[in-house]
């Protein structure tokens, strides 16, 4: 899968154009540094794992039986001196043993988002000058 972000200046605005394989959203800058009514880079982050979460949990509990009717993860994010803290809170609407709750935090550290955003992360960049 490629995902691709694209801004020119002639769009007149600070959000650019993100597509996937599968569709497409606006990202704009953080509020803060001016940016507009999309969602930020870091909101995207900030969904990304509160989606996988949610959706690793679903296949579990489907497949445990649990006695569910709504999970739902927020995610939320911050600067502190030490960096970026990102704080995630799972929600859910059932009936659960203190067996099945310690289940769903194991579960839900085991996403593939949050095991790729705690383990070690390398990104390789280059640059493909296109002369205008």
């Amino acid at each position: 899968m490629t995902t691709q972000a694209l801004w020119t200046t002639a769009s007149g605005k600070t959000a650019c154009d993100v597509s996937f394989d599968h569709g497409g959203i606006e990202v704009d800058l953080d509020a803060e540094a001016g940016g507009g009514p999309h969602p930020s880079a870091h909101d995207l982050l900030d969904g990304a794992l509160a989606a996988c979460t949610a959706l690793t949990l679903e296949l579990y509990v489907k497949r445990k039986g649990y006695d569910i009717q709504v999970l739902r993860v927020e995610v939320t994010h911050g600067k502190t001196e030490a960096g970026f803290t990102m704080t995630r809170t799972i929600h859910v609407t059932g009936n659960l043993d203190e067996e099945q709750q310690a289940s769903i935090l194991r579960i839900a550290n085991a996403c593939p988002v949050h095991k790729t955003l705690v383990g070690d992360i390398t990104i390789n960049t280059a640059t493909a000058l296109n002369a205008a």
